[in-house]
C-alpha cells in the first residue's frame, strides 16, 4: 500500500495511490498520514477498503511531505561502508545520530532553496524509516513491529556549513527544503527486504550515486532499536538511514555542488522518484 499527502503546502490531504498510478482521497476516512492512520490497526483499516471505492483525484496535484509533519526527523551519519572511505572516514562503532529541523521538512518534489552564502551544497539519498508505533527502549527483536513503511529521503547538505563553521553537523542539514520526504509511505508489508534496495541519484541527468542498502553498516532493524534508547520514536516520525556513496563532496578529482538551475532526482527502489530544482534562496 502506497500512502501519500496532496495538495498545497500546508493544506495537503491524505490519500492512496492505487495499481493504476491514480491517486485516491483518504479526506473521508483518515485526516492525514500522521500518527493515527500509520498504526497497526489503522493500517489494518485501511488495507480492507477497495481502492475503487474512493474518490479518485484528478490531475496532476502537487504531492506533499508523505508523512504529516513528524515529532522527529531523525538521520544517521555515515552508516555505508563504502561511503565512509570514500569521505576517509573510520567505520562508526555505532550509529551516528542527528536531527533535522523540522523547518527543513519538504515535499518530494518542491523546489530546493541554495541558501545565502552557500557554497558546497550536497545531496544524499536515503532510505527513510517510517514508524508506525512508540518506540522506547525497543530491543531489535521487537523493533521492526514498530516499522509502518518506508519512504524516499534527500539528506540535502550544505558541507561547509556541515564541516567547516564549527559546532554539530545540524546547520548544514536543517536549512529550509533540506528534507524532501516521500513521495509516498510504502507500508512495511510491501518492501520484502529493506536490505536488499537499491538506491540512486541523478544530477542534470548524469548518474551520481548507485548504490545498495546492502552496504549499511547498521540495518534498519539495529537502528530503531539503538535510537529508541535515546529518542522516543512516535508514531510518524522518520529515520533517514545515511547515504551511499557518490555524493558531491566525495567527487574525484575535486568535489562537485550544486548550484542554482541544477536538478536532482532520485530513487529508493520500489519506493519512488523524487525530482527537486535548485533555486536560490
Amino acid at each position: 500500500m502506497k500512502l501519500l499527502r496532496y495538495g498545497p503546502a500546508g493544506a495537503e490531504k491524505p490519500g492512496l495511490l492505487d495499481d493504476h498510478g491514480d491517486i485516491r482521497c483518504l479526506a473521508a476516512v483518515v485526516r492525514d498520514i500522521d500518527g493515527f492512520a500509520l498504526s497497526p490497526s489503522a493500517l489494518a483499516m485501511l488495507r480492507a477498503i477497495d481502492p475503487a471505492s474512493l474518490p479518485k483525484v484528478g490531475g496532476a496535484p502537487r504531492l506533499g511531505p508523505c508523512v504529516a509533519r513528524p515529532v522527529n526527523y531523525v538521520c544517521i551519519g555515515l552508516n555505508y561502508a563504502d561511503h565512509a572511505a570514500e569521505a576517509g572516514m573510520p567505520v562508526p562503532k555505532e550509529p551516528i545520530i542527528f536531527l533535522k529541523s523540522l523547518g527543513a521538512f519538504s515535499g518530494p518534489n518542491d523546489d530546493v532553496r541554495m541558501p545565502r552564502g552557500s557554497t558546497k551544497l550536497d545531496w544524499e539519498v536515503e532510505l527513510g524509516i517510517v514508524i508506525g508505533s512508540t518506540a522506547r527502549y525497543v530491543p531489535e527483536s521487537h523493533a521492526m513491529e514498530h516499522v509502518a513503511g518506508y519512504c524516499v529521503c534527500n539528506d540535502v547538505s550544505e558541507r561547509e556549513y556541515q564541516i567547516e563553521r564549527g559546532g554539530t553537523w545540524d546547520k548544514g542539514k536543517g536549512c529550509d527544503t533540506f528534507g524532501p520526504t516521500g513521495p509516498w509511505v510504502v507500508t512495511a508489508d510491501a518492501v520484502a527486504d529493506p536490505q536488499q534496495l537499491h538506491l540512486w541519484t541523478e544530477v542534470d541527468g548524469v548518474r551520481m550515486q548507485d548504490g545498495s542498502t546492502a552496504t549499511m553498516i547498521f540495518g534498519v532493524r539495529k537502528l530503531v532499536s539503538y535510537v529508541s534508547h535515546f529518542i522516543t520514536l512516535h508514531p510518524g516520525d522518520v529515520i533517514a538511514t545515511g547515504t551511499p556513496p557518490g555524493v558531491g563532496q566525495g567527487k574525484k578529482p575535486q568535489p562537485i555542488f550544486l548550484r542554482p538551475g541544477n536538478v536532482m532526482r532520485l530513487s529508493v527502489e520500489g519506493l519512488g522518484v523524487q525530482t527537486q530544482r535548485v533555486v536560490e534562496a
